[in-house]
């Protein structure tokens, strides 16, 4: 849920204020009612289930003997707390708006709206506090015979049925049944007719359940009531703003849709059109009026603006699809198809397309999402059917509306224009560059596979790192196949203001564009995830949002197709003679520091450079399949909020000293400022 394109939250946060910037620490428990017992014997692990199955045997020649005993059964819920990064993506603690949390109340409050598309009431009331969720519609309410198997068992559910449920956002009858089983707490309750039912749960096992008479004049309608578990999420916390963006998209897509959260009310009368006017900062920055188009499975409006860049806001069934798929694709293609038909020209599609802005919604039956948290489309059996229509409709469009096309293709035209004048310029400018830059770029160390290697080279990546300290610890630990370094010889060049030909004017800036191998086009990218790696200190904030200034202002698009992150790495160490525990968070620090007991040792990290590479692999490394949230790499997505407001955030922390932000340091800073 929520808009892709999203504000810069770390170059915010970071900027504001020294914190700790790193992420928190997610301690996966092991399963209350589900793991017993960890063994660990050499390099092998026997997990023993609750229900006594018995431990693997052993043999001299075999530490573990692979046999029918090795086969486990896991009832219920059960499954869903061992992995749940299979159900809900990842945990995290609520600093992340794709963190486990709000998976968690989307799939609560998806089961709401699902009942509005249908048909079936108008009013959601949402009660978010002290992390207790409380969600309440007025629907048909869930039959109440099947409410316990509704809410706990993963093959049951009415959106299996297209009878009854058709184009629903829920995951197949599993969304629910994660919350339910990651919460330490989960209540719900249907109201039908006069009856109600009400089942509760503590972490995925049913404690109670009865049936009986409502109280007079209830109306029908489901309520769920639930506390996201801490022994999986750590110390987490809702942030209102990232949930009431979530609102606003699910008040957009469902005109009509009243929701009440914390006495706030999310309501659109024009849905697309509404969300299309807010991120364009009004219609006044409309270059025609809106074109608005609603099919029978397919629903967009759009506009273009002065800018250069397109903006995409697809939906899947009531579903935010951040990173896009074939619906967008295929609309974009059709779009571009009926421009050229109505002109009879071969205009490219990237001077079609640039400056639009859409909201665009398709209904599927059957969708099928590329990962389970469901941001990217994969139906391609629906490519040919949008093209054919989206191409149609604008065409006739613009048949309709002489002076939108007269309009449209003045734009077409500037874009034309612009991208020549950039690209003529760029490409000198590349050449001329090219020329300075020797085979090997200088602090570039650069890693085996790259993305254009196919499959070998998917998970590849570059770290940009500040200083030889830093850099020193993560060649020694690397892993050379995927994972490049780019070391910067201290903060780079503030870019804010600048036109993009002087990148090739800044030594440094100009050889990390060769590196990423972005100097033609983004298209050229080498790598697949692009982390800055700074200090945890005020210099490395201020280098982190340098370097995110850069990517902001000539490769914004980089940052909206999911490729910067942030590297976060442990801010303490806590360890007596027997263990050692890395914490990412004051909190994490303090339960270790428990956990140990007396006599323990903490060291604070204030650098790379003081992790040692033998320390550094291990927070650098991918984290394998089954393994908890607390080993392995920790990346934080740099991600936009929303675009609008993304010139406004560089321009007060990027842009000269002003009276607003010098007043913002003292009343927020002042007293953080190290001595």
């Amino acid at each position: 849920m929520g808009v892709e394109k999203k504000s810069v939250k770390a170059a915010e946060k970071s900027a504001a204020k020294k914190t700790d910037a790193a992420a928190k620490t997610v301690k996966t428990a092991k399963t209350e009612e589900t793991v017993k017992s960890i063994k660990t014997e050499k390099a092998a692990e026997t997990v023993a289930v609750e229900k006594k199955v018995p431990a693997a045997k052993k043999s001299p020649e075999n530490p573990v003997v692979y046999d029918e005993n090795s086969i486990l059964h896991l009832e219920g819920l059960e499954h869903i707390r061992l992995r749940p990064g299979m159900y809900i993506g990842s945990l995290g603690d609520g600093t992340n708006e794709n963190d486990g949390i709000y998976i968690l109340l989307k799939e609560g409050v998806d089961n709401s709206v699902d009942e509005f598309s249908q048909g079936y009431g108008d009013k959601i009331d949402i009660e978010i506090k002290d992390g207790h969720v409380k969600i309440r519609d007025y629907g048909r309410g869930i039959p109440l015979g099947k409410l316990e198997q509704c809410v706990s068992d993963v093959n049951t559910g009415a959106k299996y049925n297209n009878s009854v449920f058709k184009q629903a956002i829920g995951m197949n009858g599993v969304g629910i049944k994660a919350t339910n089983a990651l919460s330490s707490y989960f209540r719900a309750a249907s109201i039908r007719d006069g009856k109600m039912a009400v089942v509760e749960y503590q972490r995925g096992v049913k404690k109670s359940a009865h049936i009986g008479d409502a109280k007079p004049g209830v109306k029908n309608g489901t309520y769920l009531e639930f506390v996201p578990d801490t022994e999986m999420f750590g110390k987490y916390n809702f942030n209102m703003e990232m949930v009431e963006k979530r609102l606003w998209n699910y008040a957009y897509l469902n005109p009509g849709l009243k929701i009440n959260c914390n006495g706030n009310i999310f309501l659109s009368e024009k849905g697309l059109e509404d969300l299309i006017v807010r991120e364009m900062d009004g219609a006044k920055n409309s270059l025609y009026k809106l074109f608005s188009y609603k099919g029978e499975n397919l629903e967009f409006v759009l506009s273009h603006t002065s800018s250069l860049d397109k903006f995409v806001y697809s939906f899947v069934n009531g579903q935010s699809t951040d990173d896009g798929g074939t619906h967008v694709t295929s609309f974009l293609d059709g779009f571009t198809k009926g421009v050229n038909s109505f002109f009879k020209k071969q205009y490219d599609e990237k001077d079609v397309t640039a400056g639009l802005i859409v909201g665009l919604k398709i209904g599927l039956d059957n969708p099928m999402f590329t990962s389970q948290t469901k941001n990217k489309l994969g139906n391609v059996e629906i490519r040919g059917p949008i093209i054919q229509e989206t191409q149609a409709v604008v065409d006739d469009w613009l048949r309709h509306n002489p002076d939108v096309a007269g309009a449209l293709e003045e734009k077409i035209i500037r874009n034309m224009k612009a991208r020549d004048e950039i690209n003529n310029v760029t490409a000198k400018q590349v050449r001329d560059a090219a020329k300075t830059i020797s085979f090997q770029i200088p602090k570039l160390k650069d890693c085996r596979y790259h993305l254009q290697d196919g499959t070998k080279g998917e998970n590849s990546m570059i770290f940009i790192t500040e200083g030889d300290s830093a850099t020193g610890s993560m060649v020694g630990s690397r892993d050379v196949s995927y994972q490049a370094i780019f070391s910067l010889r201290g903060k780079p060049e503030n870019m804010y203001g600048r036109k993009k030909t002087a990148l090739f004017e800044n030594e440094e800036l100009k050889n990390l564009t060769f590196s990423l191998g972005i100097q033609n086009d983004i298209e050229g990218l080498r790598y697949s995830k692009i982390v800055i790696a700074t200090d945890a200190d005020n210099d490395g904030f201020h280098i982190r949002n340098l370097v995110m200034t850069y990517f902001l202002l000539y490769f914004e698009e980089l940052v909206l197709r999911g490729h910067l992150y942030i590297l976060e790495t442990p801010l303490f160490r806590v360890r007596n003679k027997t263990k050692t525990i890395y914490c990412y968070s004051e909190a994490s620090r303090d339960k270790a520091l428990k956990e140990l007991g007396k006599g323990c040792e903490t060291t604070r990290f204030k650098g790379l450079g003081e992790i040692s590479p033998k320390e550094f692999g291990q927070f650098i490394r991918e984290r394998k399949d089954g393994e908890s949230e607390d080993v392995g790499i920790h990346l934080t997505p740099v991600n936009i909020q929303t675009l609008k407001n993304v010139p406004a955030v560089l321009e007060f922390y990027m842009g000269k000293n002003t009276p607003e932000r010098k007043d913002f340091i003292v009343h927020n800073l002042a007293e953080e400022i190290d001595a």
